[in-house]
């Protein structure tokens, strides 16, 4: 090799060592939930809830478009993710179905057997929802999760209904489950009228009433669908308050609000949420409007001045001030929370509503002990692969084994180098994959070594050997390098947690094994030829 690619090679080699070495001296690597302990949750997302409220406000749209085509319908049913409309009579029927065809075209597929109109959801639209459900339930979780300040935190799809998240090293696991499960669906909403109970009942889905349940919640509330029966555009909420000791206080009903439907103002609108304090010094959660919500809730304030507004949290109503004023941009929740809940609230709220509810459905709690233990272990056998592999490549291939072990080494300092500077999260079966890379590194040098070793025996120079080993061993090397490469991004690709953390080691190792065992090596034995070509030798 002339001398002068030999110093431009031999340039970039100096530069990737000291790059390498600045970057591993100047930033940790990050571990994972299996090194560093911390907390395993697996969440199922309720994504037929979804599914249900979609039908049910396409039905609402369904008798708007009716009353528009001067369609009358005897009923709509929902039933099997589908839409019935049962017609009172035939007159306009066609240009109903058009009207439909046309207004939900590309979501359901619409049939009519002479009998009732069929609204199903078209296949592809349906897991095109799905996924785009999941993606934003992914995403909601992931602000929140980043709100918290966990370090490098595993979050990730797991099918097409679960979540898995890993935080590592996390210290109040319960608090982040609570901010995990809290949906946030936060609604302003008109208060037509509010009913108090006798006295505080304990919290419950007051939507079970509908099943038969009896308390004097439900009472209640079956009294006043029956009173309001006539009101369409209505919804009867809880409100609630927290009472109790200071320490032990319980979240109970204490009335039901009839209230207007469709909400003022969603959360969508919101800006900003931040703890705050109200009018008595205790917590409370302020809010700051975006720009198109602000000119929405000046207006209604400004013309209801003197009506009550409920501010509702998860179909419950935290409180219902009176409005005294005009307001624009900001506003204010109240509740009976507690400094942490306010927190987190307004945490929940700046990071968006979850599209679906979810369920915890598995957890794990990773000590630290086992992490301290697994590193020790994992390195262990890492240092003693490492120096058994090193011991032997000397004693085989002598001068070429000493070059193919500072290879290793520099292989070995690259992948680390690597995975921090990608702020990639070391695991267990990362440093597996890490064992894994040292065998496959030295393999590549064995393949060469042989090739010129065959090459030799043939009768060629020694520089003739060098470049055709090289040359006849790069395909070889080539090929299963890549083979193993796509096998590491397919487990990437479909894997989650410890599998992920071995494909991306595994990738990267592969990688920085071509570099050294081509690349370095080469530039190694260049050098030694044009010091003193004898000391090459088998």
């Amino acid at each position: 090799m002339p001398g002068k690619e030999i110093k431009s090679r031999l340039f970039l080699v100096l530069f990737t060592l000291l790059a390498a070495i600045y970057i591993v001296l100047t930033k940790p690597i990050k571990l994972g939930l299996d090194l560093k302990g911390g907390t395993y949750i697996k969440l199922k997302v309720d994504i037929n809830k979804v599914i249900q409220e979609k039908l049910y406000n396409t039905k609402k749209e369904i008798l708007s478009l009716a009353k528009q085509n001067n369609f009358q319908i005897l009923k709509v049913d929902i039933k099997d993710n589908r839409i019935f409309i049962y017609p009172l009579e035939d007159k306009n029927l066609q240009k109903f179905l058009t009207a439909l065809r046309r207004n939900f075209e590309g979501i359901y597929d619409i049939s009519w057997d002479g009998e009732k109109i069929v609204l199903s959801f078209n296949p592809t639209y349906l897991l095109t929802f799905k996924r785009k459900v999941l993606e934003q339930e992914l995403e909601t979780i992931r602000n929140r999760i980043d709100s918290l300040g966990v370090s490098e935190p595993l979050i990730a799809m797991e099918g097409d209904k679960y979540i898995v998240v890993e935080l590592a090293g996390i210290k109040n696991p319960e608090r982040a489950k609570k901010i995990l499960k809290k949906v946030a669906n936060l609604e302003f909403m008109e208060v037509i009228k509010e009913y108090h109970l006798k006295e505080p009942y304990p919290i419950f889905n007051i939507k079970k009433c509908e099943e038969g349940l009896k308390n004097p919640v439900c009472t209640l509330y079956n009294n006043l669908k029956l009173k309001y029966a006539n009101i369409t555009n209505k919804e009867i909420l809880p409100g609630v308050k927290k009472i109790g000791v200071t320490q032990n206080k319980k979240l109970y009903i204490t009335s039901l609000y009839v209230l207007k439907t469709p909400p003022i103002l969603t959360g969508r609108y919101l800006e900003d949420a931040y703890p705050s304090k109200d009018q008595y010094g205790m917590p409370a959660v302020a809010f700051r409007l975006n720009e198109e919500g602000a000119k929405i809730f000046e207006n209604y304030t400004a013309s209801h001045i003197g009506k009550r507004l409920a501010i509702v949290l998860d179909k419950k109503v935290m409180s219902a001030p009176v409005i005294q004023s005009k307001i624009s941009y900001q506003g204010q929740i109240t509740g009976s929370f507690t400094l942490e809940e306010a927190q987190d609230l307004a945490l929940v709220l700046r990071a968006g509503a979850l599209p679906a509810p979810v369920k915890i459905v598995e957890e794990n709690t990773v000590g630290p002990y086992l992490g301290k233990a697994s590193i020790e272990a994992g390195f262990k056998a890492a240092i003693s692969g490492l120096i058994l592999v090193l011991l032997f490549m000397l004693a085989y291939y002598k001068i070429f084994g000493l070059i193919a072990d500072i290879a290793l080494l520099l292989n070995c300092l690259f992948l680390y180098a690597l995975l921090v500077l990608l702020d990639a999260v070391l695991t267990l079966p990362g440093i597996a994959g890490f064992i894994l890379t040292i065998g496959m590194s030295v393999d590549a040098n064995v393949i060469i070594f042989e090739r010129i070793k065959e090459e030799l025996k043939k009768g060629r120079r020694l520089s003739s050997a060098i470049e055709s080993g090289f040359k006849k061993a790069w395909l070889t090397i080539f090929d299963a390098n890549i083979t193993t490469l796509i096998s590491a991004l397919i487990l990437f690709i479909f894997g989650t947690g410890p599998i992920r953390g071995f494909a991306i080691t595994l990738s990267l190792g592969i990688i920085c094994s071509m570099f050294t065992a081509v690349f370095v090596t080469k530039v190694l034995i260049d050098i030694i030829y044009k010091i003193n070509p004898k000391l090459l030798k088998f």
